[in-house]
């Protein structure tokens, strides 16, 4: 008799049955100052206030008694319908029950700004119409009866202190919630009870009837007085964002509705006061199920600069460009003169990473971060789109603001000094350091874009030095980081695959003809995907100092299209767009990463770098699908 040996357990899948439901079936709600994320059964599950980067009051989304607030039909939890009202980020879900139908509105509300705010404080000009600080949630019985429940059920820093509850006046239809030193409001139509931590209600609804509820943490913790007031503060958002969109120059073309929603999801995730933006609305949805990579994302990376200039700037929203390009010129450097890889939304460079042990994590999926321990690595891809942003910018306005040069100055001097030396790459990897071929193709792209800068300024001394430096770069590059199939490597140590080095192709390191591009761009296409879907690295071949398996990144398969129409490979590259936009969650947006086996999302939601790399992505189908019409 045999005795079998033991197997190694298998990883979880991300399609094992769960309480959290898949990241995709989240919708997106944005005043451009906080986020929420709404789940399938109508419950707001993520929701930090009174900003992206604060404290959850409603964290469900990483542990299931970590707060949460329903506005649903009693005893049903699979709607009919989940849609965005056209051209907004105000949802509308469509509930039908065994006696009736009802639809619910969602908003975080923007209205006409009245007063200086507060709360969130601005050091950019302010615009006409800005946050109310509140979420309004409105609900309107269609058909017959319908029995509407609210539950609302804060718990304030991350979950860690439950609300206390304290009714408002005589009529129960307001409480207030306290805890963590914060205090927030809820007001509704409905008569509140209050059950320790949460408070709650129930009405059965007729047809024609509505309710509402309202929760505020605005200075004065105003509410709307009625149920018609509730409707126009949704009424008031959603022309906000129409008006908003109504201003982008989108192309009549089959992907418009992907590039609109795209152009929605990065407004949403600006933050107004700075026009800094997050990388996503969340922390620690993980890349691997049930793994350890997981991290804080609402932060404002240096790195994204370049590609939302690149979309603002193809959508003629040249107003965001500017707030966004202002916001890096005002952040503080380093010591050296170097800009840090990321910031906070505020500008501030600590962004200290500490664990909440105390919380189960999405799925199981420990630990949960908050804050960003790669903030203060060495990153040498920084510069590059620092610079490249710069000129995107200046070529865009036709000028070069004073305030502007000094930055290109230290940062071309600081890619000068360093882009010789091994650093942790654009992916943030936590082991050793290497001579990341990513890192040196943006050192190159820094001194190409400084030297261009100088031109314009009429500089020809700094522009010379600066040519030169980067002809001096693209030469190790060339000579280290190819290996003998002609493919660009991931360092200059290895013979392994790295999606970044797409980057070659799009940031125009080498031209669409030269062969070692078209072989790099051809053997990452069939090397270093999964069902056709591209991964960053593979993970057996690169020390990242972490352990477990990632699905492919979202990001890096759009740059795949992007490059393959570079190469000349446009219906490869209308093959895999295509792919790509069908494997958007059911609202039109994207996670950071997309498993292809379960075809389910990874990693933090929504994902501004997805996004615009969507966009970059269009723009190289479209451009030449339109000149070849003329």
């Amino acid at each position: 008799m045999t005795i079998a040996t033991p197997t190694e357990p298998r990883a979880q899948s991300a399609a094992a049955p769960s309480p959290f439901p898949p990241i995709a079936e989240y919708a997106f709600l944005s005043n451009c100052h906080t986020g929420a994320l709404v789940a399938p059964d109508g419950a707001i599950d993520w929701l930090c206030v009174p900003r992206f980067d604060s404290p959850s009051v409603f964290g469900s989304l990483l542990d299931r008694e970590a707060g949460f607030f329903r506005f649903a039909p009693f005893g049903i939890n699979h709607p009919t319908s989940v849609v965005y009202q056209p051209g907004t980020n105000v949802l509308e879900t469509t509930w039908k029950t065994p006696n009736g139908w009802i639809v619910v509105r969602d908003a975080l509300t923007m209205g006409p700004r009245e007063h200086e705010d507060t709360v969130t404080p601005h050091t950019r000009p302010p615009a006409d119409d800005d946050a109310d600080h509140m979420l309004v949630r409105t609900v309107e019985c269609l058909e017959g009866n319908v029995e509407v429940e609210l539950v609302c059920e804060p718990a304030f820093d991350y979950g860690r202190t439950p609300a206390q509850w304290t009714l408002v006046g005589d009529d129960r239809h307001a409480a207030d919630a306290a805890g963590a030193g914060q205090t927030i409001r809820l007001h509704t139509n409905l008569a509140l009870g209050l059950e320790e931590n949460r408070a709650r209600a129930r009405h059965v609804l007729a047809a024609g009837e509505r309710a509402y509820c309202a929760l505020t943490w605005d200075e004065g913790l105003d509410v709307p007085a009625d149920v018609d007031e509730a409707a126009a503060r949704i009424d008031a958002t959603t022309r906000f964002w129409r008006a908003w969109l109504g201003r982008a120059r989108i192309p009549d073309h089959r992907f418009r509705d992907p590039i609109q929603r795209s152009a929605l999801a990065i407004k949403g995730l600006t933050y107004m006061p700075t026009g800094a933006t997050v990388a996503a609305l969340t922390t620690s949805l993980p890349e691997t199920p049930g793994g350890e990579r997981n991290w804080d994302y609402r932060y404002t990376w240096i790195r994204d600069t370049t590609f939302t200039l690149q979309a603002l700037h193809m959508l003629n929203l040249d107003w965001e460009a500017d707030e966004f390009m202002q916001f890096v010129a005002d952040v503080e450097a380093t010591e050296d003169g170097s800009l840090q890889i990321m910031y906070g939304i505020d500008g501030r460079r600590d962004l200290t990473e500490s664990t909440r042990d105390d919380l189960t994590g999405y799925a199981g999926a420990r630990p949960v971060r908050v804050g960003n321990g790669a903030f203060d690595q060495r990153q040498n891809d920084v510069y590059g789109a620092a610079l490249d942003s710069i000129l995107l910018h200046t070529r865009r306005s036709s000028r070069l603001p004073r305030r502007l040069w000094p930055l290109v100055q230290t940062q071309a001097e600081c890619a000068t000094k360093v882009w010789r030396e091994p650093d942790q790459g654009i992916w943030e990897a936590r082991g050793a350091p290497q001579q990341y071929v990513s890192s040196k193709l943006m050192c190159w792209v820094a001194l190409d874009r400084a030297a261009k800068l100088a031109e314009i300024r009429g500089d020809g001394d700094s522009q010379a030095k600066w040519d030169a430096v980067a002809d001096e770069i693209k030469e190790d590059i060339l000579a280290n980081g190819v290996d003998k199939r002609g493919v660009l490597t991931q360092h200059y140590d290895t013979e392994a695959l790295d999606a970044s080095t797409l980057l070659a192709a799009i940031f125009g390191f080498l031209p669409g003809d030269d062969e070692r591009l078209k072989a790099s761009v051809e053997a990452i296409a069939e090397e270093l995907t999964e069902d056709g879907f591209v991964l960053r690295y593979k993970t057996d071949e690169t020390d990242d100092g972490l352990s477990g398996k990632e699905g492919t990144f979202l990001i890096c398969s759009f740059w795949l299209v992007s490059a393959l129409a570079i190469v000349g490979e446009l219906q490869q590259a209308r093959d895999l767009m295509e792919r790509l936009l069908r494997v958007a969650s059911p609202l039109g947006l994207y996670a950071e990463e997309f498993d292809a086996e379960t075809g389910r999302h990874l990693g933090n939601f929504p994902q501004a770098f997805s996004h615009l790399a969507l966009m970059e992505a269009a723009a190289r189908i479209i451009v030449p699908e339109l000149t070849a019409e003329v």
